[in-house]
């Protein structure tokens, strides 16, 4: 199956879908969330993961669920271990055509 839209990273919708349309800063968030900032910025630049803290946190805050920051954060992990192990799992027979 060819999949033509790169996997969205959960630090796109936050700033996309977050921070951006309420004028929010990622210092200001992590400040309201009582986390680091660089650990915000990280997540915002895409450069690091939502952990279940995180999820609480930003559910908390933004009034959502800790589900839909993890939900997020496990369809991206599992769209680019699946691109990077694919040749791999090419080689494994399903069930039902196993000889």
């Amino acid at each position: 199956m060819l999949n033509i839209h790169p996997p969205i990273h959960p630090g796109e919708i936050l700033r996309e879908e977050y921070l951006v349309p309420l004028g929010l800063k990622p210092y200001t968030l992590a400040k309201n969330l009582h986390v680091p900032r660089t650990r915000i910025e990280r997540l915002a630049g895409e450069t690091t993961a939502v952990t279940p803290d995180t999820a609480l946190r930003l559910a908390k805050f933004f009034g959502t669920t800790p589900q839909f920051w993890m939900n997020m954060q496990a369809s991206y992990d599992l769209a680019i271990e699946g691109e990077a192990k694919k040749a791999d799992l090419d080689k494994i027979e399903s069930l039902g055509t196993a000889a």
